[in-house]
């Protein structure tokens, strides 16, 4: 099954939880939540507190992107909130095994573990972390900033990571986030991808049911 998840980038803060409300009206079961420190990407936005804000007021199920410096460090602010899933990003870390450090630290919460990498990061510098995780971010524009375009080529990395995954039986969950809309999101279902994040696609669709009708029929649901 393809799950399609509004981001919460380019939402503005302070109306995040009335957004996190009305999508979950419309029967949207994931929010992608993006966390940025300023440090590894340019922008800061989204404090643990904010997320929490959103758990406490609606039922909407959350997928928390960690675009931060120091994982380990702010990782501890984000794993208290009742989320499904935390993503670290595989650039942001020293050595492998503080890698295995958060992975754990998310697990023994009960929470799904993914890695991100940046579309500059070949996807084989993580196959040796599939065994150990859930889910496997491919982002296909640089992360950081919302409205840029879909990089082409992220459509081989995630091609070579369901092969990859099938061949060795890893049950992962491929996403993609950047530049995803209606026009190519076939494309990205097709090349494996099972999670796809809408930014600003959805954010600014002035008709979110009809753009929700329009996922559908493209995910072959009538």
């Amino acid at each position: 099954m393809v799950i399609v998840c509004p981001s919460t980038n380019p939402c503005p803060e302070d109306k995040l939880v009335e957004y996190a409300k009305k999508l979950q009206n419309l029967g949207v079961e994931f929010l992608h939540c993006d966390v940025m420190d300023g440090k590894f990407v340019d922008n800061t936005c989204l404090p643990a507190n904010l997320i929490r804000q959103v758990s406490l007021n609606s039922l909407i199920n959350l997928d928390i992107h960690l675009m931060v410096e120091n994982p380990l460090e702010k990782l501890k602010e984000y794993i208290d909130i009742n989320a499904n899933y935390i993503t670290l990003h595989y650039e942001a870390f020293k050595n492998p095994t503080d890698i295995s450090r958060a992975i754990d630290m998310i697990h023994t919460r009960s929470i799904l573990a993914g890695i991100s990498i940046k579309p500059n990061t070949p996807v084989e510098a993580i196959f040796k972390l599939l065994p150990l995780i859930d889910l496997v971010l491919i982002m296909s524009v640089e992360p950081g900033r919302s409205g840029q375009e879909f990089i082409p080529e992220s459509l081989d990395k995630i091609r070579t990571l369901k092969e990859i995954a099938k061949k060795n039986k890893f049950n992962i969950k491929i996403e993609v986030d950047g530049g995803i809309n209606l026009n190519n999101m076939k494309s990205v279902i097709d090349a494996g991808a099972n999670m796809l994040v809408m930014g600003s696609a959805f954010y600014n669709a002035k008709d979110k049911k009809k753009m929700l009708k329009a996922i559908n029929l493209i995910k072959g649901i009538n």
